[in-house]
């Protein structure tokens, strides 16, 4: 008789996690309170615009494709991977723009244009931050934590010293690039995870290094036929997804997970795997003292937590030339306005993350015209001094229409809005139950990292796992989709 899995939650995490158990043999059953799977990774379709609703850089394409694999299926039946080359289009405020190329002749040029100093700089950096980035890989991003010895033996914390992490990223940068404008492409990438440059530890600066070396890419229809291509696999496999359908509580007894209680009855398993947001979870959904264990509401509210993110779409009356599908607008004030979101701020003159997938893709828009993403960091509503009410949403609307009309070639754009909408951190709370509206969950400083992390398995609960942005290895869409394997991994080996 095979052995049933539940799972709560149809984002990313659990819509993989289900892939792998199916292909193990299990019974599987997601539970999705929203009408539609994804997540945070979601889209709008409207009037032939089609938007990604959160999630749109594609870096480590492999991480993608090995979930087919594990199913034994090929990818290319379901996924159309295609390679940007540029892949950022970078715009200043003092006018000027660069196109940065994983082509090296190219690359090189482009580092040559500055200086030869900081040619010779970057290139030391890359192979620096190249040396840590496979020193993590190998030894903490593809490992589990649970139990103290995993990571607490002279092995791993060996490792662990090689890579220097306690600098902070921008400091660490400056030993090797002096150029601000170099120094600020690196530094905005360590957005993506929601942290800041000034204060998190420079092991992110891996996120700048795998997308030079390794490139971006993007799937065509955008990054929610990845979702798509997981719900069909599911189906073929055999697994149910239940939309529409909330979960109220693990259900444990005897300090074992044994089932799930949603507002349309209960339903019994061998396993549970959470891929709601962690720290949501241990609040609504796991009710006892003995399974919280750690994780009480007390030591939940001394965590860090990511910043969020204000989203426009936006869809226009023509083509864009000058833009590709990532683009990026560093603003006067970089480092005061890129650190204002950390300190209970919105930024004043807003540095910009502009995502074009229409560029590339016909069907992501009506021809002659573009969809657009445009990503503003703005804090997370831990922060109780910023209500976005109307009258916020507006005027950072007013100002981040403002800094795209100083982009070269963009300042008509206002004019030839047709169809205009955006998501909040209220949208991230009230949707997809992210804590404090966080765009990333918790955030990733040195004690809440590898071991310090959630992880996989709950600590004093038989049958219970997680899978998500908040757990072990971290946030980021390969860095979930590591967790639900890890997860896997660890349910067949406790399940023997």
């Amino acid at each position: 008789m095979k052995r049933k899995a539940l799972i709560v939650g149809a984002g990313i995490g659990g819509l993989t996690t289900a892939v792998r158990l199916l292909s193990k043999g299990y019974e599987v059953q997601i539970f999705e309170k929203e009408s539609s799977v994804g997540g945070r990774i979601n889209y709008i379709k409207t009037n032939g615009y089609h938007f990604d609703l959160t999630a749109s850089v594609l870096m480590l394409p492999n991480d993608f494709k090995e979930i087919f694999t594990w199913a034994g299926q090929d990818y290319r039946d379901y996924l159309q991977f295609v390679k940007l080359d540029p892949y950022y289009r970078v715009n200043y405020a003092d006018g000027s723009r660069h196109d940065f190329s994983t082509d090296f002749p190219e690359f090189i040029s482009l580092l040559e244009s500055f200086s030869k100093k900081d040619s010779l700089g970057y290139l030391k950096f890359l192979g620096d931050a190249y040396g840590k980035y496979l020193l993590a890989n190998k030894n903490f991003l593809n490992q589990s934590f649970t139990d103290t010895g995993d990571f607490f033996n002279p092995a791993t914390l060996i490792e662990a010293l090689k890579i220097k992490a306690f600098s902070t990223t921008y400091n660490y940068i400056s030993k090797y690039i002096k150029n601000e404008k170099l120094k600020q492409f690196v530094c905005f990438q360590a957005l993506y995870i929601g942290i800041s440059p000034y204060q998190s530890s420079n092991v992110y600066t891996l996120l700048p290094t795998v997308s030079q070396l390794y490139g971006l890419w993007y799937l065509k229809g955008g990054m929610y036929s990845f979702v798509k291509a997981l719900q069909k696999l599911i189906s073929r496999l055999g697994g149910t997804i239940e939309t529409g359908t909330r979960v109220e509580e693990i259900l444990i007894k005897d300090n074992k997970a044994i089932g799930l209680k949603t507002d349309k009855g209960v339903a019994k398993g061998a396993v549970v795997v959470c891929n709601a947001d962690f720290p949501y979870a241990m609040q609504k959904l796991v009710k006892t003292k003995q399974a919280k264990g750690a994780y009480t509401a007390k030591k939940l509210k001394k965590m860090k937590y990511s910043c969020s993110a204000f989203i426009m779409y936006l869809g226009l009356n023509k083509k864009y030339e000058d833009l590709l599908v990532h683009n990026l607008y560093f603003n006067d004030d970089f480092k005061r306005n890129i650190e204002a979101p950390f300190r209970g701020k919105l930024p004043e003159k807003p540095s910009l993350y502009i995502y074009c997938p229409s560029r590339i893709d016909a069907g992501m828009a009506p021809p002659g015209k573009e969809s657009l993403n445009v990503t503003v960091r703005v804090p997370n509503l831990y922060f109780k001094n910023i209500k976005w009410d109307r009258k916020t949403i507006y005027s950072l609307r007013k100002n981040v229409i403002k800094t795209l009309r100083r982009i070269k070639g963009l300042a008509d754009i206002e004019e030839n809005i047709v169809y205009e909408s955006c998501l909040t951190p209220v949208d991230l709370l009230l949707n997809f139950n992210s804590h404090y509206g966080t765009a990333f969950g918790l955030s990733h400083t040195l004690t809440q990292t590898n071991y310090f992390r959630p992880q996989v398995k709950a600590e004093n609960i038989d049958n219970l796992y997680f899978t998500g942005s908040s757990i072990h290895p971290g946030n980021g869409i390969s860095m979930v989709l590591i967790s639900s394997k890890l997860a896997v991994k660890k349910i067949i080996s406790d399940q023997k």
